[in-house]
Protein backbone atom coordinates (compact mmCIF):
# COMPACT_ATOMS: atom_id res chain seq x y z
CA UNK A 1 0.00 0.00 0.00
CA UNK A 2 0.91 3.51 -0.63
CA UNK A 3 -0.87 7.15 0.15
CA UNK A 4 -0.31 10.18 -1.74
CA UNK A 5 -1.63 13.46 -0.54
CA UNK A 6 -3.56 15.44 -3.01
CA UNK A 7 -4.12 18.77 -3.33
CA UNK A 8 -7.22 20.96 -4.26
CA UNK A 9 -6.60 24.27 -3.55
CA UNK A 10 -7.12 26.26 -0.49
CA UNK A 11 -10.67 28.48 0.40
CA UNK A 12 -11.94 30.43 2.96
CA UNK A 13 -14.54 30.28 5.61
CA UNK A 14 -15.37 32.67 9.15
CA UNK A 15 -13.44 31.90 12.11
CA UNK A 16 -15.86 32.34 14.30
CA UNK A 17 -18.11 29.32 12.36
CA UNK A 18 -14.71 27.54 12.28
CA UNK A 19 -14.20 27.79 16.07
CA UNK A 20 -17.90 27.85 17.56
CA UNK A 21 -18.10 29.30 21.03
CA UNK A 22 -13.98 29.97 21.51
CA UNK A 23 -13.34 33.72 21.40
CA UNK A 24 -11.01 34.69 18.64
CA UNK A 25 -8.21 36.10 21.46
CA UNK A 26 -7.70 32.19 21.31
CA UNK A 27 -8.22 30.87 18.43
CA UNK A 28 -6.83 33.52 15.77
CA UNK A 29 -2.91 32.64 17.86
CA UNK A 30 -2.90 29.86 15.46
CA UNK A 31 -5.71 30.57 12.60
CA UNK A 32 -5.02 34.27 11.89
CA UNK A 33 -8.25 36.09 9.81
CA UNK A 34 -8.38 38.64 7.49
CA UNK A 35 -10.11 41.68 8.08
CA UNK A 36 -13.58 40.10 6.91
CA UNK A 37 -12.94 37.82 9.58
CA UNK A 38 -12.19 34.63 7.20
CA UNK A 39 -9.66 31.93 7.58
CA UNK A 40 -8.08 30.36 4.85
CA UNK A 41 -8.55 26.47 4.89
CA UNK A 42 -7.19 23.69 2.33
CA UNK A 43 -9.21 20.97 0.92
CA UNK A 44 -6.57 17.96 1.35
CA UNK A 45 -7.45 14.40 -0.25
CA UNK A 46 -5.64 11.19 0.29
CA UNK A 47 -5.07 8.80 -2.82
CA UNK A 48 -4.51 5.15 -1.31
CA UNK A 49 -2.81 3.33 -3.96
CA UNK A 50 -3.15 -0.94 -3.06
CA UNK A 51 -3.13 -3.58 -5.84
CA UNK A 52 -5.34 -3.01 -8.73
CA UNK A 53 -7.44 -0.04 -6.36
CA UNK A 54 -6.60 2.90 -6.49
CA UNK A 55 -9.08 5.02 -4.07
CA UNK A 56 -9.23 8.69 -3.27
CA UNK A 57 -11.00 9.76 -0.12
CA UNK A 58 -12.44 13.42 -0.40
CA UNK A 59 -12.67 15.42 -3.71
CA UNK A 60 -12.64 19.27 -2.96
CA UNK A 61 -14.78 21.75 -4.16
CA UNK A 62 -14.64 21.16 -7.50
CA UNK A 63 -14.99 23.90 -10.28
CA UNK A 64 -18.74 23.99 -11.87
CA UNK A 65 -20.26 26.49 -9.17
CA UNK A 66 -21.67 29.67 -10.34
CA UNK A 67 -18.90 33.06 -9.65
CA UNK A 68 -21.59 34.09 -7.19
CA UNK A 69 -21.09 30.58 -5.11
CA UNK A 70 -17.62 31.09 -5.38
CA UNK A 71 -17.81 34.67 -4.10
CA UNK A 72 -18.22 33.70 -0.43
CA UNK A 73 -15.60 31.09 -0.57
CA UNK A 74 -12.63 32.77 -2.39
CA UNK A 75 -11.29 29.69 -3.83
CA UNK A 76 -7.37 30.52 -4.27
CA UNK A 77 -4.01 29.02 -4.89
CA UNK A 78 -2.26 26.99 -7.54
CA UNK A 79 -3.10 23.54 -6.42
CA UNK A 80 -5.66 21.42 -8.48
CA UNK A 81 -7.12 17.99 -8.40
CA UNK A 82 -6.14 17.51 -11.96
CA UNK A 83 -2.56 18.63 -11.25
CA UNK A 84 -1.80 17.07 -8.08
CA UNK A 85 -2.95 13.50 -9.33
CA UNK A 86 -0.71 14.09 -12.63
CA UNK A 87 2.40 14.55 -10.27
CA UNK A 88 1.50 11.04 -8.55
CA UNK A 89 1.56 10.01 -12.32
CA UNK A 90 -1.98 9.47 -12.33
CA UNK A 91 -5.09 10.73 -14.19
CA UNK A 92 -9.04 11.13 -12.83
CA UNK A 93 -9.31 8.21 -15.12
CA UNK A 94 -7.35 5.89 -13.07
CA UNK A 95 -9.57 6.27 -10.14
CA UNK A 96 -11.04 3.02 -9.00
CA UNK A 97 -13.01 3.92 -6.03
CA UNK A 98 -13.87 7.41 -4.69
CA UNK A 99 -15.06 6.94 -1.11
CA UNK A 100 -16.86 10.25 0.19
CA UNK A 101 -16.50 11.32 4.14
CA UNK A 102 -19.87 13.04 3.59
CA UNK A 103 -21.61 15.26 1.12
CA UNK A 104 -20.96 18.81 2.25
CA UNK A 105 -19.92 20.66 -0.90
CA UNK A 106 -16.24 21.06 0.05
CA UNK A 107 -15.87 17.52 0.17
CA UNK A 108 -17.87 16.14 -3.04
CA UNK A 109 -18.33 18.92 -5.24
CA UNK A 110 -15.13 17.71 -6.84
CA UNK A 111 -17.13 14.34 -7.24
CA UNK A 112 -19.18 15.97 -10.28
CA UNK A 113 -18.33 17.77 -13.50
CA UNK A 114 -19.99 19.62 -15.86
CA UNK A 115 -20.37 17.53 -19.55
CA UNK A 116 -19.24 18.45 -22.52
CA UNK A 117 -22.25 21.08 -24.01
CA UNK A 118 -22.35 22.22 -20.22
CA UNK A 119 -26.13 21.55 -19.97
CA UNK A 120 -25.98 19.08 -17.50
CA UNK A 121 -23.72 16.95 -14.81
CA UNK A 122 -21.32 13.71 -15.11
CA UNK A 123 -19.41 12.06 -12.45
CA UNK A 124 -15.70 13.10 -12.82
CA UNK A 125 -14.13 9.86 -12.44
CA UNK A 126 -15.69 7.64 -15.20
CA UNK A 127 -14.15 4.60 -14.30
CA UNK A 128 -14.68 5.09 -10.23
CA UNK A 129 -16.86 3.64 -8.35
CA UNK A 130 -18.40 5.79 -5.45
CA UNK A 131 -19.54 5.44 -1.60
CA UNK A 132 -21.23 6.74 0.56
CA UNK A 133 -23.28 5.17 3.48
CA UNK A 134 -27.23 4.31 3.69
CA UNK A 135 -27.69 6.78 6.62
CA UNK A 136 -25.63 9.96 5.13
CA UNK A 137 -27.12 9.24 2.13
CA UNK A 138 -30.86 9.90 3.27
CA UNK A 139 -29.54 12.98 5.55
CA UNK A 140 -28.13 14.86 2.38
CA UNK A 141 -31.19 14.08 0.33
CA UNK A 142 -33.80 14.87 2.48
CA UNK A 143 -31.79 17.83 4.04
CA UNK A 144 -32.93 19.81 7.60
CA UNK A 145 -32.55 23.44 7.08
CA UNK A 146 -29.93 24.10 8.93
CA UNK A 147 -27.68 22.04 6.13
CA UNK A 148 -29.82 22.43 3.46
CA UNK A 149 -26.79 24.94 1.54
CA UNK A 150 -24.18 22.59 2.61
CA UNK A 151 -25.50 20.10 0.48
CA UNK A 152 -26.06 20.64 -3.33
CA UNK A 153 -28.32 18.69 -5.30
CA UNK A 154 -25.72 18.96 -8.24
CA UNK A 155 -23.09 17.37 -5.96
CA UNK A 156 -25.14 14.67 -5.06
CA UNK A 157 -28.22 13.31 -7.53
CA UNK A 158 -25.72 12.60 -10.76
CA UNK A 159 -23.36 10.12 -8.76
CA UNK A 160 -27.06 7.87 -8.16
CA UNK A 161 -28.38 8.49 -11.90
CA UNK A 162 -25.37 7.37 -13.26
CA UNK A 163 -25.25 4.38 -11.54
CA UNK A 164 -21.79 4.41 -10.03
CA UNK A 165 -22.94 5.21 -6.44
CA UNK A 166 -22.38 2.48 -4.03
CA UNK A 167 -23.61 2.52 -0.16
CA UNK A 168 -21.96 1.39 2.96
CA UNK A 169 -23.84 0.11 5.53
CA UNK A 170 -24.34 1.97 9.02
CA UNK A 171 -26.10 1.17 11.75
CA UNK A 172 -27.25 3.53 14.49
CA UNK A 173 -25.47 2.61 16.81
CA UNK A 174 -22.41 1.59 15.00
CA UNK A 175 -19.26 3.57 16.22
CA UNK A 176 -16.64 1.63 13.84
CA UNK A 177 -17.73 0.00 10.41
CA UNK A 178 -15.49 -2.03 7.74
CA UNK A 179 -15.82 -0.65 4.19
CA UNK A 180 -15.04 -3.38 1.92
CA UNK A 181 -12.14 -0.81 0.40
CA UNK A 182 -9.31 -2.26 2.85
CA UNK A 183 -9.84 -0.26 5.32
CA UNK A 184 -12.62 0.86 8.42
CA UNK A 185 -14.30 3.48 9.29
CA UNK A 186 -14.99 5.76 12.30
CA UNK A 187 -18.62 6.76 12.19
CA UNK A 188 -19.08 10.36 13.68
CA UNK A 189 -22.86 12.13 14.07
CA UNK A 190 -21.97 15.46 15.74
CA UNK A 191 -21.13 17.24 12.95
CA UNK A 192 -23.66 15.91 10.14
CA UNK A 193 -25.62 12.19 10.61
CA UNK A 194 -23.12 9.50 10.04
CA UNK A 195 -19.74 11.29 8.57
CA UNK A 196 -16.98 8.74 7.97
CA UNK A 197 -13.47 8.93 9.11
CA UNK A 198 -11.30 6.40 7.24
CA UNK A 199 -8.84 4.15 9.66
CA UNK A 200 -5.59 2.93 7.10
CA UNK A 201 -3.38 0.48 8.51
CA UNK A 202 0.11 0.28 7.52
CA UNK A 203 2.28 -1.98 8.86
CA UNK A 204 2.47 -0.81 12.52
CA UNK A 205 1.39 2.17 11.78
CA UNK A 206 -2.45 4.12 11.32
CA UNK A 207 -3.15 6.32 9.65
CA UNK A 208 -6.95 8.85 10.34
CA UNK A 209 -8.53 10.86 7.63
CA UNK A 210 -9.89 13.34 10.17
CA UNK A 211 -12.30 14.90 7.65
CA UNK A 212 -14.27 17.78 9.90
CA UNK A 213 -13.72 16.05 12.86
CA UNK A 214 -10.64 17.64 13.16
CA UNK A 215 -9.95 19.70 10.65
CA UNK A 216 -6.91 21.72 11.76
CA UNK A 217 -4.35 21.84 14.49
CA UNK A 218 -5.81 24.76 15.85
CA UNK A 219 -9.02 22.74 17.23
CA UNK A 220 -7.07 20.11 19.10
CA UNK A 221 -8.73 20.90 22.50
CA UNK A 222 -11.72 18.71 22.80
CA UNK A 223 -14.00 21.36 23.32
CA UNK A 224 -13.29 23.71 20.34
CA UNK A 225 -15.99 22.34 18.32
CA UNK A 226 -17.03 23.92 15.15
CA UNK A 227 -20.32 26.37 15.07
CA UNK A 228 -21.05 24.04 11.86
CA UNK A 229 -21.58 21.02 13.44
CA UNK A 230 -25.32 19.88 14.27
CA UNK A 231 -25.02 18.25 17.46
CA UNK A 232 -22.33 20.13 19.35
CA UNK A 233 -22.05 17.54 22.16
CA UNK A 234 -21.82 14.49 20.40
CA UNK A 235 -19.35 15.93 19.09
CA UNK A 236 -17.26 16.67 22.07
CA UNK A 237 -17.74 13.13 23.11
CA UNK A 238 -17.00 11.48 19.85
CA UNK A 239 -13.63 13.72 20.01
CA UNK A 240 -12.76 13.15 23.54
CA UNK A 241 -13.32 8.62 22.34
CA UNK A 242 -11.06 9.14 19.46
CA UNK A 243 -8.27 11.65 20.44
CA UNK A 244 -7.81 9.65 23.46
CA UNK A 245 -7.79 6.72 21.24
CA UNK A 246 -5.30 8.54 19.16
CA UNK A 247 -3.10 9.85 21.19
CA UNK A 248 -2.63 6.69 23.47
CA UNK A 249 -2.05 4.77 20.38
CA UNK A 250 0.19 7.22 18.34
CA UNK A 251 -2.34 7.54 15.27
CA UNK A 252 -1.10 9.32 12.54
CA UNK A 253 -4.59 12.26 12.20
CA UNK A 254 -4.59 13.20 8.73
CA UNK A 255 -5.70 16.83 8.32
CA UNK A 256 -8.22 17.72 5.05
CA UNK A 257 -8.71 21.24 5.88
CA UNK A 258 -5.68 22.81 7.83
CA UNK A 259 -4.18 25.59 5.50
CA UNK A 260 -0.14 24.60 6.79
CA UNK A 261 0.20 21.51 8.14
CA UNK A 262 -0.65 18.23 6.43
CA UNK A 263 -0.57 15.48 10.06
CA UNK A 264 -0.97 15.77 13.05
CA UNK A 265 0.16 13.49 16.37
CA UNK A 266 -1.44 13.65 20.16
CA UNK A 267 0.15 12.82 23.26
CA UNK A 268 -1.95 12.78 26.50
CA UNK A 269 -1.24 15.99 29.32
CA UNK A 270 -2.77 16.75 32.29
CA UNK A 271 -5.09 19.26 30.01
CA UNK A 272 -5.94 15.79 28.11
CA UNK A 273 -4.85 15.06 24.60
CA UNK A 274 -2.91 17.95 23.12
CA UNK A 275 -0.05 18.30 19.79
CA UNK A 276 2.44 16.44 19.89
CA UNK A 277 3.96 17.22 16.48
CA UNK A 278 3.39 17.70 13.30
CA UNK A 279 4.87 15.73 9.90
CA UNK A 280 3.48 14.97 6.48
CA UNK A 281 3.23 11.79 4.67
CA UNK A 282 6.87 11.63 3.31
CA UNK A 283 8.14 11.64 6.83
CA UNK A 284 6.19 9.64 8.51
CA UNK A 285 5.72 6.61 6.07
Amino acid sequence: MKLHTIHNGNFKLDGGAMFGVVPKKLWSRTNPSDSNNLCPWAMRSLLIEDGDKLTLIDCGLGDKQSEKFFGHYHPHGNDSLEKSLASTGFSKDDITDVFLTHLHFDHVGGAVEWNDSRNGYRPSFKNATYWTNDRHWKWATEPNSREKASFLSENIIPLQESGQLKYIKAGERDLRITTGLGFDAFIVNGHTDAQMCPIIKIGAETIVFMADLLPSTGHIPIPYVMGYDTRPLLTLDERTRIFNEAADNGYHLFLEHDASNEICVLEQTEKGPRLARVTNLAEAF
